[in-house]
């Protein structure tokens, strides 16, 4: 079973181990020399019972005992070898994919771990290397003394009564035509649907545990996660309707590996129906002995046999993600002239869906222009703020930064232009210098605290038992939501770029926060070209201009006077909004 389906992952495991390959190879076979010095103890065990049923010399059984204790004693230190062989390789393996995979993702357009979801991302960095670490330190060997008992095992079982043995392999054979049945082609189709199963639950998992506060302050249940609900009573669904498939395969199967020594009691009846001779006593008693073995090394084939399937299936989705084409970096090191952005006839269509996210939108944003993208949900803002900063890249059209296409600066000029504040802005377990610094790590302290000030921390950073240098998340040190935008606003103004995109930058806040969050925004967008992303409308009638997007399309632009007179979608709006702000209780 060296490939499945065409896939070779042997030679996927061999390129990833480099240098180690041969310790795989030296691993295998190893075990394959301890399977058959484990077997040879068996011969001797069956000297030893002749010289007891016949009574030879019995001084011989002393000698016959000591070597089956040295040759299971060598077999046990060639087998530790083999796994020291296989598990260095294994280490090595797994350390070059987890490496191959981060340098990989840190390619990848930001926008990936949108549509893919970071539970998911996350489960193939880490188990499908796992899983590949295990098969091969562990697996690859257990699968060599598979492959080498049965050899061994037919010889013994054949060698001493030919009728007994053939017996005696009855219930094997057709064991093993049940697990084969089980290892059909369809089930490598069902081991990616098991873990399709697991990929989804984990990155559902992922959002329920990050929506849980909202969960128990309204007193929902999990209905209220209707996604996380469905994907749990689908794989339950799936492993009823699957282990019912196998039922009665495995029912077969371990009936029969089970069923050897009933074989035997039938064999000792034939062979004894017309008298019991001494000969016929030794080889009922060394089958009763050795047939075990067989059940043994049919049980480690089923085994090994999952275990392969799984890594091919692991391997697949290291595939799927190192098969994700990055950005292109362009080499033209081009820079803009200024701050300006054009979008000329944009579009852009997510991975496998069925309508444009963005459709043919033309937009012109001038040199230090305040604008906002307002719309109803699923209008397509945020996309059009991610394609700004290239989170992807446009199905068609040209998004132009002071004259120069996106496509035509490096990720590091781009970035150096551009900061964004999001509304689930998040913060690493470190200090609350290293999480600004994190824009401009060559920053000095008085710069980060001055960033701090700018962006009205210095309230947060006054109630920190060590101030700036307090880690977030250890000692009980937390912070709501808002402190949390507050830090990341001062970890954009520490940047400086002359672009600043807000997206719902103060939806978590509360009153006080948000007074002081919008404070800081007056001071971070102070000659810069700002894109604002808002549901309260109440935060963008100052802007010099508005787009309102609608389907994916950029349906009116104007000042807040301008559309408000024009009566069309944005005045429904905003007279929508008004009235939920106005609305009281017994109102």
């Amino acid at each position: 079973m060296g490939k499945t389906q065409n896939y070779d992952h042997m030679k996927l495991i061999r390129e990833y181990a480099g240098g180690h390959a041969k310790l795989i190879g030296l691993g295998r076979c190893l075990a394959g020399v301890s399977a058959i010095l484990t077997l040879i103890p068996y011969y001797e065990l069956w000297k030893i019972i002749r010289i007891a049923v016949n009574g030879d010399d019995t001084d011989k059984i002393t000698m016959y005992a000591w070597i089956s204790v040295a040759l299971i004693v060598g077999a046990l230190l060639v087998y530790i070898v083999a796994l020291l062989c296989t598990h260095i390789a294994a280490f090595r393996v797994q350390a070059n994919m987890r490496s191959s995979l981060m340098r990989r993702i840190i390619t990848l357009p930001l926008g990936v771990f949108d549509e893919d979801g970071t539970g998911k991302i996350r489960r193939i960095v880490n188990d499908s290397t796992a899983a590949t670490e295990t098969y091969i330190a562990h697996t690859l060997a257990d699968k060599a003394v598979a492959a080498v008992t049965p050899i061994g095992l037919i010889v013994l079982v054949l060698a001493f009564n030919w009728k007994i043995g053939l017996l005696c392999m009855i219930p094997a054979v057709i064991g093993f035509i049940c697990m084969m049945s089980m290892m059909g082609k369809g089930m490598q189709q069902k081991m990616k649907e098991y873990q399709d199963a697991l990929e989804t639950m984990s990155s559902e998992a992922t959002e329920y545990v990050r929506g849980i506060p909202v969960v128990k302050t309204f007193g929902q249940t999990v209905h209220s996660f209707k996604r996380f609900k469905a994907c749990i009573d689908s794989y339950g669904k799936w492993t009823t309707d699957y282990t019912l498939v196998l039922r009665w395969p495995m029912m077969g199967f371990m009936t029969c590996i089970n069923a050897i020594f009933a074989f035997i009691v039938i064999a000792a009846y034939i062979i004894t129906k017309d008298g019991i001779a001494n000969a016929d006593i030794l080889n009922v008693m060394y089958y009763i002995i050795i047939t075990p073995l067989v059940t043994i090394a049919l049980t480690k084939l089923a085994y090994s046999g999952e275990a392969e399937m799984n890594l091919i299936d692991a391997l697949k989705r290291v595939d799927k993600i190192m098969e994700i084409e990055p950005l292109k970096e362009s080499a033209s090191g081009k820079k803009p002239a200024d701050c300006g952005i054009t979008l000329n006839n944009v579009t852009y269509r997510y991975k496998d869906a069925t309508r444009d996210a963005v459709s043919d939108v033309s937009l012109t944003i001038k040199p230090g222009e305040h604008v906002a993208l307002v719309g109803p949900s699923g209008s397509g803002k945020t996309t059009l703020a991610e394609l700004i900063v290239r989170f992807f890249d446009v199905t068609s059209g040209e998004i132009v930064i002071g004259g120069v296409n996106v496509k035509d600066m490096s990720s590091a000029e781009l970035m150096k232009q551009v900061s964004f504040v999001f509304q689930d802005s998040r913060l690493i377990k470190k200090s609350i210098l290293d999480n600004v610094r994190m824009s401009k790590p060559e920053a000095s302290e008085a710069e980060v605290l001055e960033a701090l000030k700018k962006a009205q921390c210095m309230d947060i950073i006054d109630k920190l038992p060590e101030g700036i240098h307090t880690v977030i998340g250890e000692k009980g040190t937390y912070l709501s939501g808002g402190e949390q935008q507050r830090i990341t606003i001062a970890r954009a103004v520490l940047k400086d770029a002359p672009i600043l995109i807000l997206d719902e930058a103060t939806a978590f806040a509360d009153p006080d926060n948000e007074t002081k969050v919008q404070e800081a925004f007056e001071e971070l967008s102070k000659g810069k070209t700002l894109i604002m992303i808002a549901h309260r409308l109440s935060t963008v009638m100052n802007a010099d201009k508005i787009f309102v997007m609608d389907d994916g399309r950029c349906t009116e632009a104007g000042s807040h006077d301008e559309l408000m007179k024009a009566g069309g979608l944005y005045k429904r709006m905003f007279d929508e909004y008004t009235r939920s702000v106005e609305w009281k209780v017994g109102a």
